[in-house]
């Protein structure tokens, strides 16, 4: 099957981009180097094209129940104008995917909402809410609309007075987690401050057509995926597909270190399992770690307790860029979970020492 393409392929290729896929698309994984990318978003701005996630806009008389059952947040909190973190997860309380819910204008004084699943699950997603809509026999419309937009994300110290310089309405007063929609060259944009660095910023959903107009709105370097991950590690942010899978490495919200995202007085597909799960405890847990050896942790490595028994698993880790010294993310049994815990990753067939330490890794906004 064809890669899907953003917007700006082209634009970016003549920038000199290198690409990769990522979810069925072929993005831009590093413009001038990962490690120039990385500071630029640490230390100014960068911009970043993740038009490859996905659009769902959900709308009508049901849709703020069909949102509550399908999602494990409470979306009866939001505002217009707010956002929140949430995950999506079968009848067993295994999370199928994270997102981020937006409570967008009411449309014909009805609650509307635009949520964006992780790349390559867009279709599938679209799929489970209409068959559950369906089922439960809600009254809501349900649009993919991950064709029509294209997503920006402008992140670093210096980001908030870029967007604010770019856009014609002052959007320096939105909170984190808040939303409003802001002129942009022309273009009305959907500008909310959320992100996935760690940093201060906006990210922008504007529509495919204008992408290229809003993209060279912002002077700023821009950034590919490669840099992204990196950032998103330091920040102790989950990654669909290495740090949770359904299918392959199934993780309750528990164990990913975001029961924070479980509204349990809510009613939604797994409630009830997370109830008993939230009750007896997990086994696992995930946790950051640095490598105290030499040798850079990545996804797949074992990791052993001081007996050489292999304990657990990394699921992402990096070099990191800002504090010089290799980090990662893994499931260990709770017992080993508590930060200065010992513990050995598996480096190219080498024992590397290893310390447990509380994430995020750097501070965050």
């Amino acid at each position: 099957m064809p890669l899907q393409t953003p917007p700006l392929r082209g634009i970016h290729d003549e920038r000199g981009a290198k690409f990769t896929e990522f979810g069925g698309w072929d993005m831009p994984v590093e413009f001038d180097s990962i490690q120039t990318e990385h500071a630029a978003v640490r230390e100014d701005a960068g911009i970043f094209d993740v038009s490859h996630m996905g659009q769902i806009h959900v709308s009508g008389p049901d849709a703020t129940e069909l949102m509550q059952r399908l999602t494990s947040n409470d979306v009866t909190r939001l505002d217009v104008g707010d956002s929140q973190y949430a995950v999506i997860t079968d009848e067993d309380g295994v999370i199928i995917d994270d997102t981020v819910i937006y409570r967008l204008p009411d449309e014909d004084g009805q609650s509307t909402f635009l949520f964006v699943p992780n790349a390559g699950t867009d279709e599938a997603t679209h799929e489970r809410w209409i068959r559950y809509r369906n089922e439960w026999d809600l009254e809501a419309v349900v649009d993919n609309r991950t064709d029509e937009y294209a997503m920006f994300a402008v992140q670093g110290p210096n980001a908030v007075a870029l967007v604010e310089e770019a856009t014609d309405e002052s959007v320096d007063d939105l909170e984190r987690f808040g939303a409003r929609y802001a002129t942009i060259d022309g273009v009305e944009c959907w500008t909310a401050r959320t992100g996935y660095t760690g940093e201060d910023g906006f990210e922008l959903i504007v529509p495919w057509a204008a992408a290229e107009e809003i993209w060279a709105a912002f002077d700023c370097q821009p950034c590919g995926l490669g840099a992204r991950d990196t950032l998103r590690i330091e920040a102790g942010l989950l990654l669909a597909g290495q740090d949770f899978d359904s299918e392959t490495d199934p993780r309750t919200p528990y164990e990913a270190g975001i029961g924070f995202t479980v509204a349990l007085e809510t009613e939604f597909v797994g409630r009830d399992a997370l109830a008993e799960i939230e009750d007896a405890g997990v086994d696992e847990q995930l946790v950051g770690f640095q490598l105290i050896d030499r040798g850079v942790p990545r996804h797949g490595y074992d990791i052993t307790n001081a007996e050489s028994r292999v304990i657990g698993t990394v699921t992402s880790g990096t070099m990191s860029p800002t504090l010089e010294r290799p980090i990662g993310l893994g499931y260990v049994p709770v017992e080993y979970a508590e930060p200065g815990t010992t513990l050995q990753v598996i480096v190219r067939g080498q024992s590397k020492k290893a310390r447990v330490e509380t994430t995020p890794f750097i501070d965050t906004v």
